[in-house]
């Protein structure tokens, strides 16, 4: 079997995500970075690997996937373990829920290419700008600590990490980025600080990516 491939970009949430999970699953990969900054994802050759011009994309078993979520739900199904999703029904609809609190609601709305768009297509200043990535990103964590606080263990579920907490840490990770007071986050904070304590965690991080593009 070859080497799985991560079209890949250090600050990408979604891709930062995927590494989280393959790091967690044991899935030894090539990592092969796409420069966002300088619009490489909309090249040709890019876009046909992957037709959104989006990252991540995922070459393994002969297939090419992308969407983070799409793609952790692969690894979920074909690696068991550890889980990234609870069996149960009805556990597993609350952790993908909160997944995509982040990865739905959250993210999109401060996507670079968003918040490019933003101040280059429409001319927003670089204040109006952060504006609008503190306001959704407040809101939507806002949201996520009372969806995760009643189940919550030292992880958004329970003790053990899922595809909620991959999505957690890299949202947080540009939260701080962007100055976004957290304080009002006691859940998401704890789960944060214990994923963040795990190798499989650690190693995806941007600052740990060997070309940091």
């Amino acid at each position: 079997m070859s080497r799985p491939i991560l079209h890949d970009y250090a600050r990408s949430s979604a891709a930062y995500r995927v590494r989280i999970a393959l790091n967690l699953k044991g899935v030894d990969y090539e990592r092969r970075a796409v420069n966002l900054l300088e619009s490489a994802q909309r090249s040709d050759d890019y876009r046909a690997i992957n037709p959104q011009g989006l990252l991540p994309t995922l070459e393994i078993d002969g297939h090419r996937l992308t969407q983070s979520l799409a793609i952790m739900v692969y690894l979920d199904q074909t690696i068991p373990e550890p889980l990234l999703m609870p069996r149960d029904p009805f556990d597993g609809a609350h952790v993908r829920a909160m997944a995509m609190a982040v990865a739905c609601d959250i993210h999109p709305l401060n996507n670079l290419r968003v918040l490019k768009y933003l101040k280059s297509e429409l001319g927003h200043s670089q204040d109006e700008v952060d504006r609008w990535y503190a306001h959704w990103i407040t809101e939507g964590l806002s949201a996520l600590e009372t969806m995760a606080a009643p189940q919550a263990g030292q992880f958004l579920f329970g003790d053990a990490p899922t595809i909620a907490d991959i999505c957690l840490v890299p949202q947080l990770f540009n939260a701080r980025r962007f100055n976004v007071p957290l304080d009002d986050y006691p859940t998401l904070l704890r789960a944060d600080y214990h994923a963040t304590k795990l190798e499989a965690f650690a190693a995806a991080h941007p600052d740990r990516q060997e070309v940091p593009a």
